[in-house]
């Protein structure tokens, strides 16, 4: 765990309880979004998203499986998240981290809960062959709230993905090699992330931020403002009335994160 200096620490909790930040936003207001589609030309779907000066890609990658089975009649969906040592110094190579693991989780859980993805219709033969889906995350910079970057880029990766025709003949899986369809999207979903500094909540924090943070929110938000998914994070507890606010404030912040779709 990186140690923040008292100064620090100090500095940006008094700005925060003046309702001001280090780089001139609001407290409820988001850094510059960019999406840019289509990146990886390897990748049946990809995306670039940049917030503020985090930047995080997403490659999609289907494979003919079989299904589980409780569930013979759905594709599969599996979310890898990578945390590059080149976009932090306290990400090390080796096997996934904590952070890596929750911030894969995390972000699953909003593209599955929202229903995103029509799975009925990545199914080939039931019970024997489905799509499977691989989401592939790689953090590229963290300069903070990978939680939201990482849920528009998969968002962005997932509509502009495309599947080859696969159908069966003499009981045999064929794939056509020419003839593609877009993945059937059934919804969108944004998440807003909130942390506590001092006593307010503060949205879409920069990295000092969150270091100095007492306690984190998550909430995923589709486009009818359905609440699909929460995360707490931190040390601390939060209030019944912090979480309300967050959740209010999310439903219309996640309307103008998904516009840039």
């Amino acid at each position: 765990m990186e140690i923040v200096p008292e100064i620090t620490r100090q500095s940006i909790t008094n700005l925060v309880s003046n309702d001001k930040r280090e780089d001139g936003r609001e407290l409820n207001e988001y850094r510059d979004v960019s999406i840019e589609t289509d990146v990886i030309s390897k990748a049946e779907g990809s995306a670039r998203v940049k917030l503020g000066g985090t930047q995080v890609i997403v490659g999609i990658k289907p494979q003919l499986g079989s299904p589980f089975p409780d569930t013979p009649d759905l594709g599969v969906l599996m979310t890898n998240c990578e945390m590059l040592p080149m976009a932090d110094p306290n990400f090390e190579p080796g096997p996934p981290s904590e952070d890596s693991i929750e911030l894969a989780r995390v972000v699953d859980r909003g593209i599955r809960e929202s229903e995103l993805v029509e799975l009925d219709k990545l199914c080939v033969e039931e019970g024997k062959h489905v799509w499977m889906l691989f989401i592939d995350l790689h953090i590229i910079d963290n300069c903070g709230n990978l939680f939201d970057a990482a849920e528009l880029a998969v968002m962005a990766a997932l509509k502009s993905t495309k599947l080859p025709v696969a159908s069966i003949v003499d009981e045999e899986v064929v794939i056509s090699e020419d003839e593609t369809f877009e993945l059937p999207i059934n919804n969108e979903v944004a998440m807003c992330t909130f942390v506590k500094i001092g006593d307010k909540m503060v949205i879409d924090p920069t990295l000092t931020e969150e270091k100095v943070a007492s306690a984190r929110l998550n909430v995923g938000v589709t486009k009818e403002g359905r609440i699909c998914a929460m995360q707490k994070g931190g040390k601390k507890p939060l209030t019944k009335d912090e979480i309300l606010y967050c959740v209010n404030t999310a439903i219309s912040k996640t309307k103008d994160l998904m516009e840039n779709l």
